[in-house]
């Protein structure tokens, strides 16, 4: 479980949060969703300690994350990023590794642990271990990306545009492999995204921001039927609205 209690962050004098509260409970999928600008990644990286809140406390699974040492922190929460950034210069395997090396696991388990998760991400470490990023295509760096976040077995995963720089084929079967593994594994997975239909059929809940404030969390469901205000009604209208161009389209195309 996650939790923000009454968090602020500001940057000078600009208002990145403001005084947000948000429960995220185990093994629950919560997106993140607005425009840019608005502290969705400020409070992304408030949880694993790349930036240092001002006021207020965030929990994970119920120990404050400012009495750890930030280091040790994130070797234990998953992050996955846009772009990924592997190590270019590190074998597939080897960036999987990555963290349980740090951790001092032993060679043995080490090898284990890859090879179990190159084969839970698609991509057989018999055949991937040993190739470089650079020898790979953006789906399947994504894919050995989410095999290194998972590495040291954390119940936590924080991911940061994960699928955004993906051609919209890739994108979408990565979307639906990553949320059945994330289901599979029981994994608490906050999302930052833009991507209103990223959202909607990803996330258990959906949490509304707005320069630095909490608009609205609730299902997809919820925020479609029952949007709280105007800006959430507008957000939530694009994907509806797109939609209906398509059916407009294929009509016109059937006449």
């Amino acid at each position: 479980m996650i939790e923000f209690e009454n968090v602020s962050k500001r940057f000078g004098q600009t208002r990145a949060v403001n005084d947000l509260s948000l429960k995220i409970e185990s093994g629950e999928l919560v997106a993140l969703l607005g425009e840019s600008g608005c502290g969705k990644t400020t409070c992304l990286r408030m949880i694993n300690r790349l930036i240092d809140l001002d006021k207020g406390f965030i929990s994970v699974n119920g120990e404050h994350v400012s009495d750890h040492d930030p280091v040790l922190l994130r070797r234990g929460i998953g992050y996955v990023i846009q772009g990924v950034g592997l190590f270019p210069h590190y074998s597939v395997g080897r960036n999987v590794a990555a963290v349980p090396q740090l951790l001092g696991w032993s060679t043995a388990d080490i090898d284990a642990r890859v090879t179990e998760l190159l084969d839970l991400v698609n991509l057989p470490a018999n055949q991937f271990a040993d190739r470089m990023p650079s020898e790979l295509s953006g789906g399947q760096r994504q894919r050995v990306g989410v095999a290194r976040a998972l590495a040291a077995r954390p119940t936590v995963m924080l991911m940061d545009e994960p699928f955004g720089a993906l051609d919209p084929m890739t994108r979408a079967e990565l979307q639906d492999e990553f949320r059945a593994l994330q289901q599979r594994l029981e994994l608490t997975v906050v999302m930052v995204t833009h991507d209103v239909s990223e959202a909607l059929l990803m996330a258990d809940r959906i949490a509304v921001m707005h320069a630095g404030e909490l608009v609205q969390i609730g299902t997809p469901h919820q925020l479609l039927t029952k949007p709280g205000d105007d800006r959430v009604e507008a957000l939530l209208a694009m994907p509806k609205a797109r939609a209906e161009r398509v059916e407009t389209l294929m009509k016109a195309e059937r006449s």
